[in-house]
């Protein structure tokens, strides 16, 4: 007797002995393969937009015309949120993003080596030998033995001294023929150097931010507001030759005197003290053939490209300062980024930041500087007019602070307590310098030991 095997509908056979599906409503089993959901391959999840679109540059105004100048000595203008957002709608703040996104735009993929020496133009090379003679100072004026303290050294205000007496003879230098009269050539030298002296750090908190960074560039907008340097053929050179050069210096400026971070964030995240090279080098960078932004992991990468690039170089100088080993360890926010599909993305975010973190702050744009060349928006607060000192009178030791105290809450709903004059406590408070550390551990030797975490 010849046994056979159940079938269902769509003439699928059952195994002898095999539990049969429970019949549905209408009797008739149910095909069970209509019931398995259909595979589908798993998609990449899209990525959050970003709400704010990539800053543009704007065009570049006209330069003004040096026979209507009225030089005068800059002076802080920003002393409340109010006089922020007058800067933030005005002329000034166009004129310096399409400035400094100017000239981010003329190294996109340009190695630093591109840059020769016979195609720079005497004021490049003249800004070149103000830079050299500045490094000449700081190892002129040696730090005070501080006992190991890794707060800013007070020979610091010795070296800025001498900064500010050599100012007005580079400035003649710089200037030449192109204000034949002395007394405006004075003036002009005047309004110049006050963004150059103010580049180098702050002379009674013996720190440095992104603010002093900013001055550098303002004092070479401003020669550039003078026709001192030209947007085609000066621009490369201003920031492959002329600003790298400025990051040297600052390094041994910061190495030597242990400057403290310009606030207890440094520069939100990013660095402690710079963050330009991180727009520009990512500019360099945008279209390179094999480094990524993933490239900043690599140690092979940053010792064989980092003379060459901006990004990397920051990378590699923020990793020897350091006492720990490991980006997301001691900048997590570079270590984010490096996640990033392209160099495009970066500098887009680089953009987003300098116009968020840096003009859009209120305790890095209290400290702007206000001339003819570079003028503050009609409305704007006067110190002159309210009796408050200059920059670099304020907090010096052995005064005391007087004047009305100004309480308010800033668009994230921090409070803020300002004094008239330095910063608030709320914006930045005394740090110790990361620098500072790293030469002190090399002081007594054990630069290498502490630098592995044990569970990394």
């Amino acid at each position: 007797m010849t046994s056979t095997s159940p079938t269902v509908p769509g003439g699928a056979a059952k195994a002898p002995g095999q539990a049969q599906p429970p019949p549905g409503p209408s009797g008739v089993i149910p095909n069970l393969k209509d019931r398995i959901p259909k595979l589908e391959p798993r998609r990449r999840r899209a990525e959050p937009a970003n709400p704010m679109p990539v800053p543009e540059t704007p065009p570049a105004p006209p330069r003004p015309d040096p026979a209507t100048l009225h030089f005068t000595t800059p002076i802080r203008r920003i002393l409340s949120p109010k006089d922020h957002q007058l800067f933030l709608s005005s002329p000034a703040y166009t004129l310096i993003l399409s400035f400094i996104f100017g000239l981010a735009e003329s190294v996109v993929d340009k190695p630093i080596s591109s840059v020769k020496d016979t195609e720079l133009s005497p004021t490049v090379k003249s800004i070149l030998a103000i830079l050299d003679e500045t490094e000449s100072l700081c190892e002129d004026s040696p730090p005070d033995d501080q006992g190991g303290s890794r707060f800013g050294n007070k020979t610091f205000r010795v070296f800025l001294d001498k900064v500010k007496q050599r100012s007005p003879a580079w400035h003649a230098t710089l200037l030449g023929t192109t204000t034949p009269n002395p007394a405006a050539a004075a003036a002009a030298a005047s309004e110049l150097s006050a963004y150059l002296c103010q580049s180098f750090g702050n002379r009674s908190r013996i720190d440095y931010g992104s603010g002093h960074e900013l001055n550098f560039l303002m004092w070479l907008l401003c020669l550039h507001q003078l026709s001192l340097l030209d947007n085609k053929n000066d621009f490369p050179a201003v920031v492959l030759r002329i600003f790298t050069r400025y990051l040297t210096v600052m390094r041994r400026v910061q190495s030597t005197y242990y400057l403290e971070p310009a606030g207890s964030h440094g520069v939100w995240g990013l660095d402690d003290y710079q963050f330009l090279p991180f727009l520009f080098g990512a500019s360099q960078l945008t279209h390179h053939a094999f480094l990524t932004p993933r490239a900043i992991h690599q140690e092979l990468a940053l010792e064989e490209f980092g003379a060459d690039f901006l990004y990397l170089g920051q990378v590699a100088f923020v990793n020897s300062t350091k006492t720990v080993k490991g980006l997301r360890w001691h900048s997590p926010m570079l270590d984010d980024i490096s996640s990033a599909k392209n160099w495009g993305k970066v500098e887009g975010g680089m953009r987003r930041m300098f116009v968020n973190e840096v003009l859009g702050k209120l305790p890095v744009m209290q400290h702007f500087l206000f001339g003819s060349l570079i003028p503050a928006p009609e409305g704007m607060s006067d110190p002159r007019e309210m009796g408050i000192k200059a920059e670099e009178e304020e907090g010096v030791e052995g005064e005391e602070e007087d004047g009305k105290v100004e309480v308010f809450d800033d668009k994230e709903g921090v409070r803020h307590v300002h004094q008239p004059v330095g910063w608030g406590d709320c914006c930045g408070i005394k740090v110790p310098s990361s620098i500072a550390a790293a030469e002190e551990m090399k002081k007594r030797g054990v630069g290498e030991q502490l630098r592995r975490i044990p569970f990394d």
